[in-house]
């Protein structure tokens, strides 16, 4: 039996069930739980800078904003509230949009 030792979706068991094969789970208390959400976001992190195609990149931000949502909620922030202070900063610092690089910040 493949031990996986991992943070799971939550239809992940009912899906395993469903092909009829055994499992073990437990439900994680808070501390491991952001644990399991940080490993989870390196983890999905990684397989977007992995992705080869425009399709698997878009899947694999769309599980980084499913562990976003999660770690707002584990935070108790709402994504509008996330989505605010986002758009704060944006206002106050920029995005991302102009492509700019900065190379070198000359000292006085």
């Amino acid at each position: 039996m493949p031990i996986y030792n991992k943070l799971v979706r939550d239809r992940i068991p009912e899906i395993i069930t469903k092909q009829g094969k055994m499992f073990t789970t437990r439900i994680l208390e808070n501390e491991e739980y952001l644990k399991e959400l940080r490993t989870k976001l390196v983890e999905e992190t990684n397989e977007y800078l992995e992705a080869d195609s425009k399709t698997e990149s878009v899947e694999e931000l769309a599980d980084i904003m499913e562990l976003l949502h999660a770690l707002a909620e584990f935070h108790d922030v709402t994504i509008e509230k996330l989505e605010q202070i986002r758009a704060e900063k944006a206002e106050k610092r920029g995005s991302f949009k102009e492509r700019i690089y900065l190379m070198e910040v000359e000292e006085s």
